[in-house]
């Protein structure tokens, strides 16, 4: 089968198609031919530096894939061959990722694709929707009628956080930089749209919420954008961020207000061999796959290329500047 390797930490060259055997799925495992991958801002990073599992290397990128069951393990209980799938594994160097052909994945974490949209679509959504469930049901605990702050609402994590806080009943504000992006997140449901080139995006918070501030930030940006949102957050309110924090950050507004900080990153039951928190996956896309199929959520595609191209993805993705999300096509 044919599968895109990353053979040493460096630039988008340092991906290579290359011929390699197809595996073979264990007991609870399913050998899925893969239609399309996501492409994340996760990948260009382990590219860049290294992956977690350096000592495992030539390796394949991809933790987002979309395919057909082709065969199952003898332990297999809720899939067959047939079975269209979307799942969030593998990727990080350990466990082959999905710039490939075929995949192997456990069926728990995995989960059926929405029946609505395409295998591209189903690719790029899986990592932004567990993300984004993460950083607002689970870290940020968002309630109905609470108002929320989304940081690059545009974005692959954004668009999404956009679409589940409106579905949870939250008013959202967002930041954005352009009008075509201001015009995407609109048609996502979001209340305040802030130019946050053209304006302060504290004072226009603090506008928009009587001057108490939101119940929930959520950042998907990181750097000085952390720290210059806790005055954005109301007293006792909430702060999530998928970015680890400057180690130069100033917390005294963050104390002062009794802000509670959230750390998001949905890598953890990967990294931990946490199975349960795979399961716990794999019922995340379930539920957004009703919802998907339901119309009360879009994932924003902007780009394709195919497998041999993953280059040519990482670069564009590199430029930091589209919207939506970057998607290989497989099969």
């Amino acid at each position: 089968m044919k599968a895109v390797f990353m053979t040493a930490a460096g630039n988008p060259e340092v991906l290579q198609l290359q011929d390699i055997p197809q595996p073979t799925p264990g007991n609870r495992e399913l050998l899925v031919r893969l239609v399309a991958a996501g492409v994340n801002p996760l990948d260009t990073k382990l590219r860049k530096r290294g992956t977690f599992y350096p000592e495992q290397m030539p390796t394949i990128l991809g933790c987002d894939g979309a395919g057909i069951v082709e065969s199952v393990g003898v332990g297999v209980q809720k899939f067959r061959p047939g079975d269209e799938v979307y799942f969030c594994y593998g990727g990080l160097g350990a466990h082959p990722g999905n710039y490939a052909d075929y995949t192997t994945v456990d069926e728990r974490f995995v989960a059926r694709k929405p029946q609505s949209i395409s295998f591209v679509e189903a690719a790029a959504a899986p990592l932004v929707l567990i993300t984004a469930w993460e950083a607002l049901y689970e870290r940020g605990r968002l309630e109905p009628r609470e108002k929320v702050l989304i940081h690059g609402g545009a974005g692959g994590v954004g668009h999404v956080a956009i679409q589940l806080a409106k579905l949870k009943g939250g008013d959202v504000a967002t930041t954005v930089s352009s009008q075509d992006k201001a015009n995407l997140v609109a048609e996502l449901g979001a209340d305040k749209v802030i130019f946050y080139q053209e304006t302060d995006f504290v004072q226009e918070t603090l506008n928009w919420t009587n001057n108490e501030g939101v119940d929930l930030a959520f950042d998907t940006v990181g750097g000085e954008v952390f720290e210059q949102t806790f005055p954005a957050v109301r007293v006792y309110g909430d702060i999530v961020t998928i970015l680890e924090p400057k180690s130069n950050t100033v917390w005294k507004t963050a104390r002062n207000r009794n802000l509670r900080i959230g750390l998001e990153l949905m890598l953890t039951p990967m990294l931990l061999g946490d199975e349960e928190g795979l399961q716990h996956h794999g019922e995340i896309l379930q539920q957004c796959a009703t919802w998907i199929d339901e119309e009360k959520l879009k994932i924003q595609v902007n780009h394709t290329f195919p497998l041999e191209e993953a280059a040519k993805a990482h670069h564009l993705l590199e430029t930091g500047s589209i919207s939506g999300k970057i998607v290989l096509m497989i099969s």
